[in-house]
């Protein structure tokens, strides 16, 4: 470990995304491992998408759920809402430069957040989901998103999903190369982030509370380990804890969240294929919209 002294005092949102592009383009193991990433995330989300946009062969359903309403649409949490891309890819870079001898831990991580979108088609393939989102392009982000993303991949989140396997995977790699408390700070900012991140995407009207939910239950079956129900139950608690919602309503979304992940948990236990609970849930949000306000 190189520089110990000074990286531990490094917080995680200082890192260089373009530092490490050029270290992963001089590396043989992380360059691999970026192309692989980059493939798996191109052709399982883009690729995907836009053919099934085009084709419109999956049918496509409205994962919405009342408690969204309570949830206002904060255009200021965009900039949040789009840093999960930059925010595993710092980590990534934080975790080089902390194990410099270890290129292939980091390899890994890179791997596996391109195999998160590859896991992810498998409901994708399945079954397009999404929500109602406003049509606002009163800054130029929001353009962006209006234009490049057709909005049909909200079960299960990969936001969430990207965002929950970086916290928990750089808090997995401390523990088994370092003393637990060697980054503890910027364990504890990495989780910060990616709460910020899994309320933004619902402040931003990209997401449901069921999206959330479901991509919890995705990385419990993704990598159990280290994303067991203790640590959803722990991850679920801390949503929504400022004041920018009524307490009433927080409380109300974070047990809705739980109850779902829940849900989704038990009925896997008895499913090989992870899929199934997500598949059954969104079959049963084909129904009539007259009658889905009583449904989850």
């Amino acid at each position: 470990m190189a520089s110990f002294g000074r990286i531990a005092e490094e917080r995680m949102s200082r890192q260089s995304v373009l530092r490490f592009f050029f270290t992963c383009l001089m590396n043989g193991t992380l360059r691999k491992a970026g192309l692989a990433c980059t493939g798996m995330s191109l052709y399982n989300f883009f690729f995907r998408q836009y053919a099934s946009a085009l084709r419109r062969n999956i049918p496509v359903v409205n994962v919405e759920h009342p408690l969204d309403e309570k949830i206002p649409f904060l255009p200021r949490k965009v900039g949040v809402y789009l840093d999960f891309v930059s925010f595993w890819i710092r980590t990534a870079g934080f975790l080089n430069r902390a194990y410099p001898h270890q290129k292939t831990v980091t390899a890994d991580f890179i791997v596996s957040i391109g195999r998160l979108y590859k896991t992810a088609a498998g409901v994708y393939a399945e079954c397009l989901s999404t929500t109602k989102r406003p049509f606002y392009v009163g800054a130029f982000r929001f353009a962006l998103i209006h234009a490049f993303d057709p909005h049909l991949m909200c079960i299960p989140s990969l936001h969430v999903m990207v965002v929950i396997r970086t916290y928990t995977t750089f808090a997995g790699i401390v523990r088994n190369f370092s003393d637990s408390n060697t980054y503890a700070k910027q364990a504890a900012e990495l989780r910060g982030r990616a709460l910020a991140i899994t309320e933004a995407v619902l402040y931003v009207k990209q997401h449901s509370v069921n999206c959330v939910a479901a991509a919890m239950y995705a990385m419990s079956r993704f990598d159990p380990p280290l994303f067991t129900e203790q640590e959803a139950e722990a991850f679920t608690a801390d949503l929504f804890t400022d004041a920018t919602l009524p307490s009433a309503d927080a409380s109300r979304i974070r047990k809705h969240i739980l109850d779902l992940y829940r849900r989704f948990l038990d009925q896997g236990r008895q499913c090989a294929d992870w899929t199934k609970p997500l598949l059954a849930f969104l079959e049963e949000r084909k129904v009539p919209s007259a009658t889905r306000s009583s449904q989850t």
